[in-house]
Order: structure tokens, then sequence, then C-alpha cells
């Protein structure tokens, strides 16, 4: 069992419910959307398209995505949301910046054993404000060294946050859910990293492994972690 490390933890789909809720909001506005000759595989497709620009823009959160469902719209349609649709659209993302943070399962528990050992800290990706909020809502924020909240995970950003730290690269983790954002980067700045896999991962935060990654652990769910640290 390693003792001493700075394990750097994902939020979203790593310690709390996130992406459901976006894919909940995705199947109403498919409903609202509609098309004659566009299936609703093809419309999720457009969908996945427009986020995809608009992330590298405008960032992540729920504001980002009700552009995005804006946007989709118009690209679809050739026209803007009507009033009536614009509302509706609206509503979407104001429902997910009112949903309550869901623990994942162990969650809390399994935390309050890994801060005995090791530095913890709170590492996500997205806006500020709602990523902020959702911490605060959680009240798993004293259960953390320091909470960090960036606009991307990139292997700059994994280098830079080790060294404000002042951690070890070698004795440091990154855990979470998104292979995209939380594995690869994290390997590719010389940090281990530990895959927690979660169902309903963004499609967006999807991406293959390193063949090979020495530093790269896997586990079926969050509590397996005390057993490995």
């Amino acid at each position: 069992m390693k003792t001493d490390h700075c394990l750097l933890i994902d939020g979203d789909d790593t310690l709390w419910e996130n992406n459901i809720y976006f894919e909940r909001a995705i199947e109403e506005f498919l409903d609202l959307l509609g098309h004659d000759s566009l299936s609703r595989a093809e419309l999720r497709q457009v969908l996945d398209d427009v986020e995809r620009e608009n992330c590298q823009v405008y960032g992540y959160g729920a504001k980002s995505f009700v552009r995005s469902l804006h946007d989709c719209y118009e690209r679809v349609h050739e026209m803007r949301a009507a009033e009536d649709h614009g509302r509706a659209i609206a509503e979407l993302g104001e429902r997910i910046l009112r949903q309550e943070p869901v623990l994942i399962a162990g969650v809390e528990e399994t935390l309050t054993v890994l801060r005995t050992r090791h530095r913890l800290v709170l590492l996500t990706k997205g806006d500020h404000e709602e990523q902020a909020a959702k911490v605060e809502r959680s009240r798993l924020g004293p259960l953390f060294e320091q909470i960090v909240i960036v606009p991307e995970k990139t292997v700059e950003t994994y280098a830079t946050v080790v060294e404000d730290l002042k951690a070890d690269t070698a004795r440091t983790w990154m855990i979470g859910n998104s292979p995209k954002s939380d594995i690869v980067p994290a390997l590719a700045a010389g940090l281990g990293a530990v895959y927690v896999p979660h169902p309903d991962t963004w499609v967006l935060e999807h991406h293959s492994f390193p063949e090979t990654a020495e530093r790269l652990l896997s586990v079926e769910r969050f509590t397996d972690l005390a057993e490995h640290f």
C-alpha cells in the first residue's frame, strides 16, 4: 500500500453524479428539436459536433451547454429557436444548475480514510463559478487540502498544478473517470493515473489509453482506492 502520496481527484462523475443530468436534458432537447429527415442518432451527432467546437471556445458547464443547444437548433433548422423553444432550452440549463450534487456510493467514507494517509487535492475542470458551487454543495471541501478549478486539463495543467503544490511528480496520482482529461494527459505529464470508470461518462471524454503505461491503475469503483492507497 502506497503512503504519503499526493492524490489529485476529479469531481464530476468521480465524486458526484454529473453527466446523467446532461443526458436527461439532451433527451428532452432531441424531443424538442425533431427533424423530418434526420434520425435521433444523427441529431445527437450534430449536437456532439457543436459541443466539441464550443467547448474549445466557451469551456464546460451548463452555460456552455445551453449555448450549444441553441447553436445545434440553429444548425439543424437554419433558424433561431422560437421564443417558446428558447425558454425550454434555457430551463434545461437552469435545471442542471439547480441540481444538488448526489455523491457516488462510498466516496465520503473513502476520502475520510485516504486523507489520513495522503495529501488530497480536488482537481476539477469547468466554469469556475459552477464548479465551486458544486464543491460547496457536496460538503466534501473540508476533506481536501486544496480545491483547484481549471478551465481544461492538459499536460501543462498537470505540470503547473504539481509545481504549485510543491509535490513530487513521481509520488503524485490523478484519479478520475475521464480517459481524455484525467488519464491521458496526467500520464503524459509523468504522473500516475487511476481510472475509475463511470457508465455515463460523457462521450467527448472518451479516449484510448496508451498501449504502455507503467503508472496506470484501473479500479472498479471509488471505494477500491483505499486498498491501493
